[in-house]
């Protein structure tokens, strides 16, 4: 019926301001949807209508702050108490999960066994003083040389480890030189030995140096086997100087005479020396500043200051300075030793006592020290005791040795 129909230009109330829409899916018909009559130009997904909603939405910030406000103070604390609670719980936590545990220590470092380095030096068998080892295997050389007014000054006394002096004949005094580290390229006047000078020897294990000698001391060498380096049959050991006439003008070195040595298999000297202090110990004030040995006339006569400086006596020879005749310096040994004991006359030559037992004088660091001597034979070495029968020791360096009789010893402060 025409009735029934609506008009084409009436719309459903219901639908008033919207557009029926259908869609189909999949063949099937689906319920019309209903959109806004009036859409803006970007409502393809979100439309501005979305937007809005957002932005009546309420915030988070101003919740908090009206749901704070409306706590009462004692909650308000409270909350406060709890968040900090629980913000420490979790720094310790943190601390606790991210601090890295305590490194485990560390097991003890066991150092390696290391050898100590040997040592580049060592005390001289002859002096005492600090050498190199291999020094200490050279084998000793004593020279005999004279002292009579034509023979000063002499060559290489003043680097003589020891030096034995004693009367030769007619008051005139002569010494016997022992050598090992210190190689003195000029020695001399050499001149004879005597019986007496070879129980100074002996006991070193030395090679003796010398031009002759008396008939008795001549026989003892080759009769007991003493290691002999004569100027006879040995002229190429030493020479003769034009500068001074014979028989006071006989030279010679260390190296020619250990050249000789080594050529006769004189290579080694078996011996211990004399005990000797690490160091020099100077006393504060000297006590024994002058020192004189009256052996047997004023041209022999020897006198000695001590000098703080150096800690060593000068020697003076007949009233002047003994000096050495290159170097023009004057000796002055560490240590000076008068071995007091008697001495007599056979003939042209002198006697002395060399073995047994008598006083000893020792001048060293300023002062000194009296005791005793002994000598069991002519291979033993000289011992020397304090007053107390101590062993006496030595400074290190040049040591004097001077025989003197009872009563020929004086000194002063």
């Amino acid at each position: 019926m025409q009735d029934d129909i609506m008009p084409p230009d009436r719309r459903d109330p219901i639908l008033d301001g919207q557009e029926h829409k259908s869609t189909p899916t999949s063949g099937n018909e689906q319920h019309a949807e209903f959109e806004p009559a009036h859409k803006t130009e970007d409502q393809t997904g979100l439309s501005s209508g979305s937007e809005s909603v957002k932005a009546k939405r309420p915030n988070a910030l101003r919740t908090f702050i009206r749901r704070w406000k409306s706590f009462s103070k004692k909650q308000r604390i409270g909350l406060l108490i709890a968040f900090g609670a629980i913000l420490i719980g979790l720094t310790v936590g943190a601390l606790a999960l991210f601090t890295p545990d305590p490194p485990l220590p560390k097991p003890p470092v066991i150092a390696p066994k290391v050898e100590p380095p040997k040592p580049t030096t060592e005390a001289s068998r002859l002096t005492g003083v600090q050498i190199s080892p291999e020094l200490n295997k050279m084998p000793v050389t004593g020279v005999m040389i004279e002292n009579s007014p034509d023979a000063r000054p002499q060559a290489g006394l003043k680097d003589a480890g020891v030096v034995f002096e004693a009367i030769a004949e007619g008051g005139i005094t002569r010494f016997l030189a022992l050598f090992m580290e210190d190689q003195p390229d000029y020695i001399g006047p050499v001149r004879s030995v005597r019986p007496y000078y070879l129980d100074f020897l002996a006991p070193f294990d030395a090679a003796i140096a010398h031009a002759g000698g008396s008939a008795e001391g001549l026989a003892q060498i080759r009769s007991e086997g003493i290691k002999d380096l004569d100027h006879s049959g040995n002229g190429a050991t030493y020479q003769r100087v034009s500068n001074r006439f014979a028989p006071h003008n006989l030279y010679t070195s260390r190296a020619k005479l250990l050249e000789l040595q080594n050529r006769k298999g004189y290579t080694t000297s078996t011996f211990t020396g004399y005990p000797r202090k690490e160091k020099e110990t100077p006393i504060a004030v000297p006590t024994a500043k002058s020192v004189d040995f009256d052996i047997s006339r004023a041209l022999y006569n020897v006198h000695y200051d001590y000098d703080a400086a150096t800690n060593s006596y000068k020697r003076v020879l007949g009233g002047q300075p003994h000096t050495d005749e290159r170097s023009g310096e004057q000796i002055a040994p560490k240590v000076v030793i008068a071995i007091v004991t008697n001495r007599s006359q056979n003939g042209i030559y002198s006697v002395y006592q060399t073995t047994g037992a008598g006083t000893v004088m020792v001048f060293q660091d300023g002062g000194l020290v009296e005791g005793t001597w002994e000598k069991p034979n002519r291979k033993s070495m000289y011992t020397f005791k304090t007053a107390d029968g101590k062993p006496l020791s030595l400074n290190p360096g040049r040591t004097w040795i001077t025989m003197v009789t009872p009563g020929a010893v004086k000194h002063t402060p």
